[in-house]
Parts: structure tokens; sequence; C-alpha cells
């Protein structure tokens, strides 16, 4: 049987990126991403629905989303969906679905005046580009 598991979203992240350390020093960041969905029912009635999913991102791609990123900033990111398993402090057990992210783009997040920008973390224009100084470089 064949199999095929890839992700793509965009969303805003729901807090700033956590960035932390595995014993290997291998970087790894945990953020959140919230996308929302708008539709008019039956009655034409605006309607919403937001979906929050957790992500993770391991080494060079962690570091980036940590330096470049926070709450609040459009991205899309790609990748596979995993599925995580544990048992909470009061024996239940728990589990939830995670974006294993791969890749990920910088999103202009439109709309805003440059008095309104995100300072030096919108590149704007869709672009991924970094800032201009070419020792700060993520890439």
């Amino acid at each position: 049987m064949a199999s095929y598991n890839k992700v793509i979203m965009m969303g805003n992240l729901t807090r700033d990126p956590q960035l932390s350390y595995l014993p290997s020093q291998t970087p790894v960041v945990e953020i959140g991403l919230a996308s929302n969905r708008r539709w008019r029912d039956r009655d034409g009635n605006q309607k919403e629905e937001t979906c929050f999913v957790d992500c993770r991102a391991y080494g060079k791609t962690a570091e980036n989303i940590s330096k470049y990123c926070k709450k609040g900033r459009p991205l899309l990111v790609e990748g596979r969906l995993t599925f995580d398993q544990w048992e909470a402090q009061d024996g239940s057990k728990r589990s939830k679905h995670r974006i294993f992210i791969e890749n990920f783009t910088f999103v202009d997040s439109r709309g805003q005046d440059s008095a309104e920008s995100s300072g030096p973390n919108d590149y704007g224009n869709n672009n991924p580009a970094p800032p201009k100084d070419d020792d700060d470089i993520p890439f």
C-alpha cells in the first residue's frame, strides 16, 4: 500500500517561537499556527472558524524561525504530519497531531501600512529575502 504524508499550512504564529536544544545540541523550535476560515451559512450569516496547529522544526530551520519570527507573524510551513502520544500526570492518555516542519517561507502581511509593519522581520512582497546586512543572512 502506498502512502504520502505532506502538509502545507499558512497561518499566523500564536506565540513567540520557543527555542531549545537537545542533549546533542541540536536546535529545536516549537511554534503554534492559527489559520482562519470564513464563509457564509445558508442564511447569509458570516461564520468563522480557526484551526490551531502545533509545529516543530530542528536544526538551522529551527534557528531561523526563532530568530526572524514572532507572535502574529504570518508563515507558510511545509512538512509532514506526526502523531504524538503521552501519559498525563493524572494517568490519562493524551495525543495530538503536529506538523514536522521541513521548509518554511516568510509571508508578507499584506494590508499593513509601513508604519504598522513588524519592522526588520517584515521582508515584504512575499519574498523570503534576508536583512540587508550580509552577516545576518539566514540561508
